[in-house]
Order: structure tokens, then C-alpha cells, then sequence
């Protein structure tokens, strides 16, 4: 599969937007592939992993951000379960499922009940060990500050909105991940 080939079937012109979610996408893709070449113990699927980070943010171009070039009708939040439609109408299930839970540190049933997300009611919680690297890679890029890695306070930080569950499976991360 090629994720850039997907990339162009939805954003078929170079545009800002296209070019912020490639460059995010390539950094994300990067930082998840450093993790699984530190971490050969962990025996994580590379191929996968660039796949699916590149594709994880998919979904930006149906949501409202024009801060980043995105002139959709839904919520920012929203793009995370959109682009996992998308995927699974592609006949990626796998893929879809990084799409669906990467937002935050991944997002519990009870935290989407109790913040009043827009989004679908079920687990949206990284399962895989693939799954919670890109997750996690992804806590350390912004789409608009595209070439700077945040640093660990700064990504935790970002987190402190989703509460306190997404915080705990951060720290989790940085001790197995890091």
C-alpha cells in the first residue's frame, strides 16, 4: 500500500494544507520509526508504522482549522474518526483504527461522555503496541509549528486538555517508549 498514493486520491492539488500534512505526517512517521529501532524487543511492525503514520491525520481536510488550511464543517476533533471512515471505505481497517485513536493519547468512552466530545461514543483508546507509538509520536508535532519537535513538558502540556486518563497513558509511554 502507498500512503502517499492515498494522500493524493484526497488532496489531489499541492496546497497549504497538503503540504502541512505531509511534512507533520513525515515527522510523526520518523519519530514512530526511531522508537521501533530502539525498541527491537518490542518486535513492531515498520512497515505499518510508516504506513499508518502517514496516514493518520487523513481526515484534517473535512474539518474546520483555518488556522491550518482546513475549510470543513466539522469540529477539529472530528478528523480522527472521519479519516478512519475513509480508510475503512479503502479497505484499510488496521490503518483506520490509528486514524480513530490517536487524538489526544487516545480517548476513553467515559472521557468522550464526560467532555461532551462531537465525536462517535466507544473506546477510542490506542490498543496496538504500533498503534500507541504513533500515538505517541504524534504528541511531539504541531501542524503549525511543522519542523520543531516539541519537547516532553511542552507535548504534556498539549495533553492537559484531554484530562487527566490521557496524562497517565502519556507518562506510560515515555517510560516504555523512551
Amino acid at each position: 500500500m502507498s500512503p502517499e498514493s492515498l494522500i493524493d486520491k484526497y488532496y489531489p492539488e499541492e496546497s497549504p494544507l497538503k503540504h502541512i500534512l505531509l511534512i507533520h505526517s513525515h515527522a510523526v512517521a520518523h519519530k514512530a520509526l526511531q522508537i521501533a529501532e530502539c525498541h527491537p524487543e518490542l518486535s513492531l511492525d515498520k512497515e505499518f508504522i510508516y504506513e499508518a503514520a502517514m496516514l493518520h491525520d487523513i481526515g484534517i481536510f473535512l474539518t474546520d482549522a483555518p488556522g491550518i488550511h482546513c475549510f470543513g464543517d466539522r469540529p477539529y476533533i472530528c478528523h480522527g474518526y472521519l479519516g478512519a471512515d475513509l480508510l475503512r471505505g479503502e479497505g484499510y481497517p488496521r490503518h483506520a483504527l490509528v486514524c480513530e485513536r490517536h487524538t489526544g493519547a487516545g480517548l476513553s468512552l467515559a472521557e468522550i461522555v464526560t467532555q461532551r466530545l462531537p465525536i462517535p461514543h466507544r473506546e477510542m483508546l490506542p490498543v496496538s503496541l504500533e498503534e500507541q507509538v504513533i500515538c505517541f509520536a504524534d504528541k511531539f508535532y504541531s501542524k503549525t509549528h511543522l519542523e520543531k519537535e516539541k519537547s516532553i513538558d511542552k507535548a504534556r502540556k498539549s495533553l492537559e486538555r484531554y484530562g487527566e486518563e490521557g496524562l497517565r497513558r502519556f507518562e506510560h509511554w515515555c517510560e516504555q517508549f523512551l
